[in-house]
């Protein structure tokens, strides 16, 4: 099993529909080291529901990294933000950079809509790409646009993104059509990462261990997990794909 990086948390309290308190952070927390996580990336909410501000968010990572190391837990925490694709043309380019993934400024993580296309994505993606910042998307396995057309995010990575797959998608707990979906990015090679998304540390635990065994594949796994997410959080080249691909299996239909 190898050591796992996680870059899509919300385990800050109070800020968006994850983590309510400080006390169910450290469970989240617990939880992660469980599941054999040693690093988390805080990705709050950047939205119109949830307009979490980078000082917000920074001051919140403290206060949570240290709660964290009190309660004997050994977690790190790092920075990031989930930032909504209609959000991102009102942050300056130093509060998108605040926002980078995993502290680092040259990864910024995009929350892919549940519904819709969004038109204007491959622009961003090329925008942000001009500006030496690398777009990860995540989640677009749940949209039925990308269920329906996994290809149709091809492009999209052509332009520069980088996709964040959920761990609980992989794993069939999100339904058999993100699990679907999941396969067939694995199979096209659209996927660079998978990650928890942890909202809670039971109900919307993230599910890393999971994902890791359903993968089937454990150089590819380790690839997702450790390998892309290091890179990205110690500001490295990224490795290249693994050659080996992940089985097929059959999916049972709704």
């Amino acid at each position: 099993m190898p050591v796992l990086i996680d870059l899509h948390s919300h385990i800050l309290p109070g800020v968006d529909d994850g983590a309510r308190t400080l006390d169910e952070s450290i469970e989240i927390a617990r939880s992660a080291v469980e599941d054999g996580v040693e690093l988390v990336a805080a990705t709050p909410h950047v939205r119109d529901d949830y307009r979490t501000s980078a000082e917000t968010m920074e001051e919140l990572v403290r206060s949570t990294q240290a709660a964290v190391r009190t309660a004997g837990i050994p977690l790190e925490l790092r920075t990031g933000g989930e930032i909504a694709l209609d959000l991102l043309p009102g942050l300056d380019a130093e509060e998108v950079r605040r926002f980078g993934l995993g502290g680092n400024p040259r990864y910024v993580l995009l929350e892919f809509p549940y519904e819709g296309w969004p038109l204007s994505l491959e622009n961003v993606v090329v925008a942000l790409r001009a500006e030496g910042v690398t777009p990860v998307i995540a989640h677009p396995e749940r949209n039925p646009g990308v269920q329906a057309a996994p290809e149709r995010l091809a492009p999209i990575v052509s332009a520069g993104a980088l996709v964040q797959l959920t761990a609980g998608s992989v794993t069939g707990a999100g339904g058999s059509q993100p699990r679907r979906a999941s396969r067939a990015l694995f199979d096209l090679g659209l996927a660079h990462l998978v990650a928890g998304d942890a909202h809670a540390a039971r109900v919307r635990k993230a599910r890393m261990r999971e994902a890791v065994a359903a993968i089937g594949d454990e150089a590819l796994a380790r690839w997702l997990t450790n390998d892309v997410p290091r890179a990205v959080v110690d500001d490295e080249p990224l490795p290249e794909r693994p050659s080996s691909r992940p089985r097929r299996f059959r999916l049972r239909r709704n």
